[in-house]
């Protein structure tokens, strides 16, 4: 939508990271069977600007869980819809807390690792949150 972009044609970040964040939602609550809020968003990355007219596509993947916490890496990608072609635009990730019905923070399922890749990822995940946990 032009309101949601620059006099360059470029769509404004926080739109773009506003998609994001309901991604990172959808894919969360999917996970945990609950209510749950974005508490974080770590290392947002800006590849590739996207313009007026681009596919955005948006894929999640929980690769991180603590007792309530979830790590969930959102990719950006646009589409060029004459040569098919895509690439990566934006990456984020979002830490998410599940929440039971009473809004206080509640337990999530294990995550299984299946893959050498999972298991990276879910390491990534857990020096993040302990750096972050050490912030406190």
């Amino acid at each position: 939508m032009p309101h949601q972009a620059n006099v360059a044609g470029n769509i404004h970040g926080g739109e773009i990271i506003k998609l994001m964040d309901s991604t990172a939602y959808a894919t969360a609550r999917r996970y945990a069977r609950t209510n749950v809020v974005t508490a974080r968003v770590d290392e947002v990355e800006f590849h590739l600007p996207i313009f007026i007219g681009d596919l955005v596509i948006c894929t999640a993947q929980v690769v991180y869980v603590g007792n309530s916490s979830m790590e969930i890496v959102v990719i950006v990608e646009v589409e060029d819809l004459e040569t098919e072609g895509k690439k990566r635009a934006l990456t984020a990730f979002f830490t998410m807390i599940a929440l039971d019905k009473k809004g206080r923070p509640t337990k999530v399922p294990e995550l299984t690792l299946e893959t050498e890749e999972e298991k990276r990822a879910f390491e990534e995940g857990r020096l993040r949150y302990e750096r972050h946990k050490h912030k406190k």
